[in-house]
């Protein structure tokens, strides 16, 4: 009998992506259009909340921003300020009532907040809270931000937060909304981004700048680490309420997270990874007749590997952009049917050829073996694997969605262990000099954990954020 699956999704997860608008007529609207180009950091749930005078006005949903939101909810969303969240769980099961922004009402007026990270501290601050008679409606860490800003103490709800945030430890970005203001926070090290930008007179924030591009804002700056801009009808406000620490950006926000046209911290995402792929040719050669990218985070490191070796660039891999989270399954058994609904090889392009195959990580390994597998079925005389990063030995505890350590194939395999595994002629990653040679340096810094072992904030106990892939590892 056929029946619905769910994909095997051997790689890293996006994590959420949050918008915020103040001071426009058309707030709601913007908000929207900034999460629809927010997609690509979670696709699983989407909410805005807006604020006319007094009054919230919220609508959230699961699924992608255009399934969520349609017309008559959008006119429901009044106001000149807005914000707004897309989200991939990596705290809190994927349901309706984890969605974001979430609103409150308590003595100091309305609150509505939206945040990208994952504390490392949530479960214990949580517990504390509760003993002290929270209740609590969502698994989010963003309740427990907003529980902790409840009970602050502060003239303004500035302060209220600072004073908050300074009990937690982690990762954050987040957009605050009240009658009168908006608030934005990035934590002290700076794990995830956060932009501030302007259209009409209005203010933005956004995790990326590509929201600032689909609606036509004029990118101002980065959010410093450890910043909280306060955006009022008199403008912007910048306060700088914790304890200064070295920035430790995520570095997997250029190799994989962020959209290629966005610029991070002075970055453009797309020449990072050009340039990255440009260092993994240098330190690793090899005799082949064509580079194909495992589209599609592979596909800037694949071009500057091309550029770099003198060697062609073919799409030797198509990829469906139109597959869903689940599919039926066919009767009849098929071959790596998960990996075929979202790639096809191209036998044209593939056959009787050594092919430099280029990806951007290797998790578990299950679906890389499964991609060589299908380019050598089309024909392929060699492959050669091309990782344009460091072997992935850690778990990231910062609101990336990835497996524990013992799923992490180069955590518990040698490298010869794992080029065999994955049926390829050789395998070889770029090292974590490499990249930062494809970065630029190690200026301004960044957080490698997932490459290195050295976490900037140890996780207290077990962090949980793996639900999701575990429901969906087969």
């Amino acid at each position: 009998m056929n029946h619905a699956v769910t994909i095997d999704d051997d790689a890293f997860h996006h994590e959420c992506g949050v918008c915020g608008v103040f001071g426009h007529e058309e707030a709601a609207n913007l908000t929207y259009l900034g999460l629809y180009a927010l997609q690509h950091r979670g696709q699983e749930a989407a909410g805005v909340t807006s604020c006319d005078g007094t009054l919230f006005h919220t609508h959230r949903g699961m699924g992608r921003v255009a399934d969520v939101f349609g017309a008559e909810d959008m006119d429901r969303l009044k106001g000149r300020h807005a914000i707004g969240h897309v989200r991939y769980s990596t705290s809190g099961a994927s349901v309706e009532r984890n969605a974001q922004p979430l609103v409150i009402d308590y003595q100091h007026g309305g609150l509505g907040m939206a945040h990208n990270g994952n504390l490392v501290n949530a479960a214990q601050l949580r517990q504390d809270l509760e003993r002290q008679g929270s209740i609590f409606q969502t698994e989010m860490d963003t309740e427990v931000i907003i529980h902790l800003v409840a009970r602050a103490l502060g003239t303004s709800v500035e302060e209220r937060l600072a004073n908050a945030l300074r009990e937690v430890r982690g990762a954050y970005t987040l957009v605050a909304l009240t009658e009168s203001r908006l608030v934005g926070a990035r934590d002290p090290l700076g794990f995830r981004p956060l932009v501030l930008g302007e259209i009409d007179g209005a203010y933005v924030l956004a995790s990326e700048t590509c929201a600032l591009d689909l609606i036509g804002a004029e990118l101002i700056r980065d959010i410093e680490p450890g910043e909280m801009v306060v955006i009022t009808r008199d403008g912007v406000r910048s306060l700088f309420p914790f304890e200064p620490q070295p920035r430790r950006m995520c570095v997997f926000e250029y190799m994989y997270f962020a959209r290629p046209d966005s610029t991070l911290d002075g970055i453009n995402v797309y020449n990072a990874r050009k340039a990255i792929g440009r260092e993994l040719a240098r330190e690793h050669p090899v005799e082949a007749d064509v580079v194909v990218p495992v589209p599609d985070s592979g596909v800037a490191a694949a071009m500057g590997y091309a550029e770099e070796s003198g060697l062609p660039l073919e799409l030797g891999l198509i990829r469906n952009h139109y597959v869903g989270r689940t599919f039926i399954e066919p009767k009849q058994a098929i071959r790596h049917f998960g990996v075929k609904v979202k790639l096809n090889a191209v036998r044209d392009v593939l056959k009787g050829k050594r092919v430099i195959l280029v990806d951007d990580s290797i998790v578990r390994g299950t679906t890389s073996a499964k991609i060589v597998g299908m380019v050598k079925a089309a024909g392929a005389e060699e492959v050669h694997m091309r990782i344009s990063a460091p072997p992935t030995i850690g778990p990231c505890h910062y609101g990336i969605d990835t497996p524990d350590r013992d799923q992490l194939i180069a955590a518990t395999h040698t490298q010869e262990q794992i080029r065999s595994s994955l049926g390829c002629e050789t395998l070889a990653y770029l090292s974590l000099d490499g990249l930062y040679r494809g970065m630029g340096g190690r200026a301004p810094g960044y957080c490698d954990a997932c490459f290195s072992d050295d976490y900037p904030v140890a996780p207290e106990g077990k962090v949980q954020q793996m639900s999701l892939l575990r429901e969906e590892a087969g």
